[in-house]
């Protein structure tokens, strides 16, 4: 073979370019191969609509990452290769069919006295949520950065024990368990209150009545109180520029624009990668994959008849069609002015409409009224539009991967190249009703269907973000199988990262991080 590297890692997502990063600053000669012509995965930043517009390809939110271990360990140097973020004070709002909305910001007061307006009782539960927030977050958090393999879970569980008895740490375990509705409507009185949260569950493949989904509506919506928002200064790929700015200066190399054929191996371990362009790269340590799981096969043809299925039965949640707008200037809110200010507004307004949607998307239909997320970065980073402008970040949730039919009755297409332009046709008007004028204020848009997310990066199958569903029987210990949620393989020296190993989906880098820290003993 004509390169030679301890590792090799198919891909350039942040989880491997945070896995490469460590190991680099622990010795390791490690070489990054992605196909797309740059680096980011579903982290990405371009003018999509029109020069000087920076639209963020898909993730947005770098809270995760922000506040994440791998950035606390290497924030001065990522720092010093441009990473900067934008800290949010009024992470996130939702707007109402009746002109009224709800929002979540750093004021403590001010965040109350929205909610006693609707409902004192849920002020109340509020101030009791934010009172227990400090040690359940040490629970939770100690959680979910504890690997997944029986050692350390019963260690944690020990730990539990000895902290908060028997009764304690089953109070612990049931609240892990419950769906959104069970949590927001055990502890929330207002419709209202319920839905501001519950639209965060959207984001992670938790509809309101998936079991275990009751976690992430809790945690956004106590972080978001607590710690704010993060933004990309200039667009999320900030953290992606400095990754690989990073790896380089530690003589690792990161090569975009070439594709990996195949993983090597002699039936029982990897011993490295081939190029589409016929170039042999040896990796004598380790070859990590940030691919889906059913990729995995492809590139390895087959290996252990139980490994092979657990990887070619992993799930996708339903996709996401994106909307890149560029702005005259930002939408005029019926609800009021103050939602300029939210870097996210959901228009998602009962938990039923929520529930819903999802249906109607897991059954390969177009939902009638799709939740959106409504981004306004310019709000808080003007430096992503020209002077005086701005864009929006449309995330329409949840669409199908593949389209059945329309809930709706209206859109005959079944192929997203003939539904795209009227699904963002039905996404505007909803939009419109919320905020009178916008359709007028629109300078340029790009919409980004499911198919195109896929085509871009083959991860994100039929167009879902989070790269496979987070439910029970697919999140913690069988992430993506059991007794792989570590990122291991049928082959030793083969190691999956990304979305789809434990801790799962988001901008934190977990599932890298905590790869390369067991490669390198820490």
């Amino acid at each position: 073979m004509s390169e030679r590297y301890d590792a090799v890692l198919i891909g350039a997502g942040h989880n491997a370019l945070a896995c490469a990063l460590h190991l680099a600053a622990k010795g390791w000669k490690v070489g990054v191969f992605e196909r797309a012509a740059t680096p980011g995965g579903a982290v990405k930043t371009g003018e999509y609509t029109l020069p000087g517009f920076r639209h963020d390809w898909a993730a947005m939110n770098l809270s995760l990452f922000a506040g994440s271990g791998f950035f606390k360990a290497y924030g001065a140097e990522l720092t010093a290769q441009g990473c900067a973020f934008v800290p949010v004070s009024r992470p996130f709002a939702s707007a109402f069919p009746d002109g009224s909305w709800l929002g979540v910001e750093m004021d403590a007061a001010a965040t109350r006295a929205r909610i006693a307006a609707v409902s004192e009782v849920d002020a109340a539960a509020w101030d009791a949520l934010l009172a227990g927030f400090p040690e359940k977050a040490e629970q939770i958090f100690g959680l979910l950065s504890t690997p997944m393999k029986i050692r350390a879970i019963a260690y944690f569980i020990f730990k539990m024990l000895r902290r908060r008895k028997i009764s304690g740490t089953l109070d612990l375990a049931r609240f892990l368990l419950q769906s959104p509705r069970e949590f927001l409507t055990r502890t929330f009185d207002s419709p209202k209150m319920q839905a501001l949260l519950g639209a965060w569950g959207m984001h992670l493949d938790y509809a309101p009545d998936i079991a275990g989904g009751g976690l992430f509506p809790y945690l956004e919506g106590m972080a978001g109180q607590n710690f704010g928002m993060a933004l990309g200064r200039g667009g999320a790929d900030t953290i992606i520029t400095a990754l690989v700015g990073a790896i380089r200066a530690r003589g690792g190399t990161v090569d975009c624009g070439v594709e990996v054929t195949r993983i090597t191996h002699d039936d029982t371990r990897a011993t490295g990668i081939e190029l589409a362009d016929g170039r042999r790269i040896a990796a004598t340590k380790a070859v990590i994959a940030g691919v889906a799981p059913p990729a995995l096969a492809r590139l390895t043809g087959p290996v252990d008849p139980a490994f092979d299925r657990a990887m070619t039965d992993y799930r996708f949640a339903p996709g996401t069609m994106m909307i890149h707008l560029a702005m005259d200037s930002l939408p005029e809110w019926a609800a009021g002015a103050a939602l300029k200010d939210f870097a996210y507004v959901h228009l998602a307004p009962s938990l039923d409409q929520q529930a819903r949607t999802y249906q109607q998307a897991n059954a390969g239909l177009l939902p009638d009224e799709p939740i959106l997320v409504v981004g306004q970065p310019t709000g808080q980073d003007p430096s992503r539009a020209p002077e005086g402008k701005h864009i929006l970040w449309l995330q329409v949730r949840m669409v199908p991967g593949t389209i059945l039919g329309d809930a709706a009755g209206q859109i005959g297409a079944t192929d997203w190249t003939q539904a795209a332009e009227p699904m963002a046709e039905r996404a505007l008007d909803i939009l419109e009703r919320y905020a009178p004028g916008t359709r007028a204020k629109i300078l340029a848009r790009r919409i980004v269907t499911p198919a195109e997310l896929e085509a871009e990066n083959p991860n994100l199958v039929g167009g879902d973000q989070v790269c496979g569903s987070h439910h029970l029987s697919q999140h913690f210990l069988f992430r993506p199988a059991r007794g792989h949620a570590d990122g291991s393989t049928a082959l030793k020296n083969l190691h999956l990262t990304g979305a789809a190993v434990w801790p799962g989906a988001g901008t934190g880098a977990g599932p890298g991080w905590m790869l390369a820290q067991a490669l390198a003993g820490k």
